[in-house]
């Protein structure tokens, strides 16, 4: 694939280096300062960017109590609704200014998921890079048309999308003239167990869609965001908070920052030795192959004495005649007195 996308100073694609995003969400637990220490966490593990929601409880639903706005999925937050999750979950707009600040200043990329035609007018006087459409927003196709329209990359979660709904919310981007498209694998489910994942989905979304590819990552741990990289996804998502046991909606499938650093370390040690598809070997192991297997004298021999199994041997090192022409010398003869350990040669040979 020859794509590549700008976010920010960021490019993804061609280049190597995974884009891996620290996903702020609710592990602010409604404290300004916590969510700016996270930034500094974030930063301090080697995150690339941080990502925000940008929506109030009223821009996302509706103050309801009728059955299909209750919880009870068998999911964390059974037992309340909709709207009193988000009243609790929300990142207040009066915050994000800084948020994005801070990021900025501590060299991350800061951008955002909208919920609504209001949050997409907020976000573009904070001068966003790019926007993330969640998995639940696939399907809000004058949200996308709106935010395809502003010529900036658009990062879909795919976790509870049908293929239809993918397909329709990338026409309509590439419909405005928006081509900067990335699908994350996602799985909506919080944590996600790893029988659930299915990976090798990101280069099969990559080659269907003909995008650049990731993954939201809900599992525990970072074995699944690293085995992504391995299979070619450019964007990693992942939650951080400050500690799992501080609670908050999404605290319990969040990492730490110790976690989500070694997540990043793992990653970086993955792009390298990933490498290049080039089957040719390295200066060091082109030294190595002189190590590998070669024909030998084994045995002191005079002229006329006959080649055999018994006093020329295929041995290491690999300075000698190639061992593919073994069979072809024995019962030849020996042209000059040699001594055991020399590196046999044509020359040697009477022919």
């Amino acid at each position: 694939m020859n794509k590549e996308i700008k976010i920010g100073k960021i490019n993804i694609g061609n280049d190597p280096r995974t884009m891996i995003v620290a996903e702020l969400s609710a592990n602010h637990n409604g404290d300004k300062s916590r969510a700016l220490e996270i930034v500094h966490a974030a930063a301090e593990a080697g995150a690339d960017a941080i990502k925000l929601q940008t929506y109030t409880a009223d821009t996302i639903t509706i103050d309801c109590d009728d059955p299909c706005f209750q919880i009870n999925q068998g999911t964390l937050w059974d037992g309340t609704t909709l709207y009193k999750l988000y009243q609790e979950a929300y990142t207040p707009w009066e915050w994000q200014g800084d948020i994005i600040s801070e990021a900025n200043k501590l060299g991350m990329e800061c951008f955002s998921s909208p919920f609504d035609p209001t949050s997409v007018d907020f976000l573009e006087q904070l001068k966003v890079p790019a926007y993330k459409i969640a998995s639940y927003e696939i399907n809000d196709i004058p949200l996308i048309r709106k935010i395809a329209r502003l010529g900036k990359p658009i990062i879909f979660a795919t976790g509870i999308a049908y293929p239809a709904d993918i397909e329709l919310a990338l026409k309509t981007c590439r419909d405005e003239g928006n081509e900067d498209i990335i699908l994350l694998k996602c799985v909506s489910s919080y944590p996600t167990p790893y029988s659930m994942v299915n990976l090798r989905l990101i280069p099969a979304l990559a080659e269907k869609y003909d995008c650049i590819t990731g993954l939201s990552d809900h599992t525990m741990g970072s074995t699944v965001a690293v085995g992504a990289v391995a299979l070619g996804a450019k964007m990693i998502e992942k939650h951080l908070t400050l500690k799992r046991s501080d609670g908050g909606p999404d605290g319990a499938f969040s990492m730490e920052p110790a976690e989500f650093a070694q997540m990043v370390r793992d990653i970086r040690i993955m792009e390298e030795a990933l490498g290049s598809d080039r089957y040719e070997l390295t200066d060091k192991q082109k030294i190595e192959h002189e190590r590998s297997r070669s024909l030998f004298v084994t045995k002191d021999v005079k002229k006329g004495d006959i080649i055999t199994e018994d006093n020329v041997r295929s041995i290491r090192p690999g300075i000698g005649l190639h061992t593919k022409y073994y069979d072809e010398i024995l019962g030849k003869r020996f042209n000059a007195d040699l001594s055991k350990g020399t590196p046999m040669s044509f020359d040697y040979i009477d022919r």
